[in-house]
């Protein structure tokens, strides 16, 4: 017997999800998640990163470094987005 009302089961996950208002707060937490695989090595010079109002906060504790990613913001904004898969945030401060 054959069921035409079958979903996929992601989709189903995904519109839970949804319901519950836990799709945004999974995508921020996957994004910070994110952070050191898209960094690499500097990553070690940032602590303190957290997510409020589609803005990235992150406390840097490298004059250098924060320079040079102020230089790249909107390529990292970009770059953690797409690895997200969602427009989870627009800006980043550095502190």
């Amino acid at each position: 017997m054959k069921r035409n009302d079958a979903e996929q089961i992601g989709k189903l996950i995904q519109q839970f999800l949804r319901q519950e208002s836990l799709e945004s707060p999974l995508n921020e937490q996957r994004l910070l998640d994110a952070w050191p695989q898209v960094l690499g090595p500097a990553a070690a010079y940032t602590s303190n990163l957290y997510i409020r109002n589609q803005t990235l906060y992150v406390h840097l504790t490298s004059a250098a470094l924060r320079q040079e990613l102020m230089m790249g913001r909107e390529v990292l904004v970009r770059t953690l987005n797409q690895r997200v898969g969602a427009m989870v945030i627009t800006n980043i401060i550095f502190r």
